[in-house]
């Protein structure tokens, strides 16, 4: 049945109401359509860096911020676009943000400059961290029951093989026509979830209410400085002064922003969404398998074309069993939920990602793909398919309809806040690691080997830090995450 409109909102036309209630799949197709336009931006436009670069005379720093300044724009906003979801309702913001997101990939399909590509990807990150609460938000809204579980399912299988899918949409793209490819993509996809959107999306009961204005600024600043300070520290290092100063700053915005919200009437993010134990550790574990799961494809990318020589197209390409494990298991999951529950589900998930994470510790200069990079990418895309959708479940689970939308960015901020953190900290691992193999090099190794044999040693080194994560994630979903067991089935 449809959400009845709240006070001031008008009532969807019965003929409308019927056309959704008809046609679920164009909802979800809508909804799923905006969710991979954000996860594949995260990976297509990796592939055509080196074409921007010498198309637009970037310097090595400057290219760095087509991701950064993306980046920033969408880790910060994110906490702010889900609550006004809530506020002045989720399709509504859905839709802004899609525009905003088309419209920024348009001006920078067209950039003839850096500063002209920098500030679309700038806006592009902006209409992302208002679109992308809303998806899991209108999601949990306009299914109920079991259409909601396999929904969520496919929500969770696009969510995770989404990026690996957008480094061979990246290199097919750049290699058949230019890097300007991989943004006009989104154009006709924003346009089609613009037309649609309001056909097939029940809109869901508003909340009226007033916005947190101290609680949306400190969020804001709070969040770009925490992701800033992972993105300096990445790239100049923890001792760098100006990462220091942002995290710092991070750490008193957030912590301000905090006793804020425990005081505010209508705070930007309920801490009510904490109180639940099991939310709780599921958001925990939000942070923690992002953070793996970008060490995977930052490091088995350079491997993947370094060592071995692979192109940007048959790198990305060897992502595929990953990709394809990662969507069979996701959408598998709702039909083991009901006869294991989630736990058991959760922790053979993080059992089989920690083994594949463990794995690629051994990996070294000698390691073939069949041998030493496809097994850990099997371990992985079956574990993270598994392990997905039962958080979002959980996430989502008893949520009220009013803190939808704040639940749903808390999560995408904890995920976007997991990745930079997590790379951040192994890229260090690595570049350390690396410093130190060049000191003491084999010996009777050519140049190029040496490369190979020290980019190999920060690699496998970082695979251990990555391991912490990941089995830091199976300790909480052991030890901290206690749902329900499924309900028995009635005896016949």
């Amino acid at each position: 049945m449809s959400t009845p409109p709240a006070v001031g909102t008008p009532a969807d036309p019965v003929s409308a109401v019927e056309r959704r209630e008809r046609r679920p799949g164009l909802a979800l197709a809508v909804i799923l359509a905006c969710q991979l336009m954000v996860i594949l931006d995260a990976t297509i436009v990796n592939i055509a860096l080196p074409d921007m670069q010498e198309a637009l005379d970037f310097s090595p720093t400057g290219l760095t911020w087509i991701i950064n300044s993306y980046t920033l724009a969408f880790g910060g906003l994110l906490l702010l676009g889900g609550r006004a979801g809530d506020i002045l309702g989720r399709r509504k913001v859905f839709i802004a943000g899609i525009a905003l997101f088309t419209l920024a990939s348009l001006v920078g399909g067209f950039a003839n400059s850096e500063a002209m590509l920098l500030t679309a990807r700038a806006f592009q990150g902006v209409g992302a961290a208002f679109a992308a609460p809303s998806t899991l938000a209108l999601l949990n809204t306009n299914f109920e029951g079991p259409a909601r579980a396999k929904a969520l399912a496919v929500y969770s299988a696009v969510s995770g093989a989404g990026m690996a899918f957008g480094l061979v949409f990246g290199g097919l793209l750049t290699d058949a026509t230019s890097w300007r490819a991989v943004l006009f993509i989104n154009v006709p996809i924003g346009i089609g979830i613009l037309a649609l959107a309001p056909l097939y999306i029940r809109q869901p009961e508003r909340h009226p209410g007033r916005f947190d204005i101290l609680g949306a600024v400190t969020s804001t600043a709070g969040m770009v400085a925490l992701v800033y300070g992972c993105i300096r520290a990445a790239s100049d290092g923890w001792g760098d002064g100006l990462t220091i100063g942002a995290l710092v700053l991070a750490g008193v915005l957030l912590t301000a922003f905090i006793a804020i919200e425990s005081k505010a009437a209508q705070p930007i993010t309920p801490l009510r969404l904490l109180a639940h134990r099991n939310r709780a550790g599921a958001y925990l574990n939000m942070l923690l398998l992002p953070a793996t799961m970008f060490a995977i494809f930052f490091f088995l990318t350079q491997f993947l074309q370094t060592v071995m020589g692979y192109s940007p197209l048959k790198a990305g390409c060897a992502f595929l069993p990953m990709a394809l494990c990662q969507f069979a298991f996701a959408r598998a999951t709702p039909k083991l939920l009901p006869k294991f529950g989630p736990k058991p589900i959760l922790v053979f998930g993080g059992v089989l990602v920690a083994l594949g994470i463990l794995w690629l510790t051994q990996i070294d200069d000698s390691s073939s793909y069949a041998g030493g990079v496809v097994g850990p990418m099997l371990l992985f895309g079956i574990g993270s398919g598994l392990s997905f959708m039962p958080l979002n479940m959980i996430i989502l689970s008893e949520v009220p309809p009013k803190d939808a939308g704040a639940a749903s960015g808390l999560l995408q901020a904890l995920q976007q806040v997991g990745a930079s953190l997590g790379l951040a900290i192994l890229a260090t691992i690595s570049g350390t690691a690396s410093k130190n193999a060049a000191k003491h090099p084999p010996a009777g190794l050519d140049p190029e080997q040496t490369a190979h044999h020290v980019l190999t040693e920060g690699i496998s080194t970082a695979a251990i830090g990555a391991s912490v994560f990941a089995v830091g994630a199976l300790v909480v979903s052991i030890f901290v995450i206690r749902p329900k067991p499924p309900a028995p089935k009635p005896a016949a």
